[in-house]
């Protein structure tokens, strides 16, 4: 029989859901140790509206807080939800820009890449 995985979201789109993604990484830190334990496949932690909120209203490094939940949950893959050619941003950016943000996402912590596209053209995820 196949094995269930489950995907945790709760550090990244519950509160961009429920609280306009103002959850700072202070708040997140403390539940770590319990997601980490539970066997997820991966835990959604980055990626959305996270890096713009942590940079316009948190007053908080993103990067920083990617590494900060790296190191939290040791026995997970963090996820990030990118969209696509547009990264994290409101813009269509470069394919050397695609290419270099990805790869210090992945290095920074990043173990998935879940990529969508706001217009379903997946011309635009080709690169990401």
């Amino acid at each position: 029989m196949a094995k269930v995985q489950i995907t945790e979201l709760a550090i990244r789109d519950a509160h961009q859901s429920l609280h306009a993604t103002r959850m700072t990484t202070a708040d997140m830190l403390p539940i770590c140790d319990k997601l980490d334990k539970v066997g997820y496949k991966y835990i959604e932690g980055w990626g959305g509206a996270t890096y713009d909120s942590c940079i316009r209203f948190l007053n908080e490094d993103p990067w920083d807080r990617l590494r900060k939940l790296h190191a939290a949950l040791p026995n997970n893959k963090i996820m990030m939800l990118l969209r696509a050619q547009n990264l994290l941003g409101y813009k269509h950016y470069a394919d050397d820009v695609v290419e270099k943000f990805v790869a210090t996402a992945a290095k920074n912590g990043i173990g998935c890449f879940r990529i969508f596209d706001a217009c379903n053209d997946p011309r635009n995820m080709e690169c990401a």
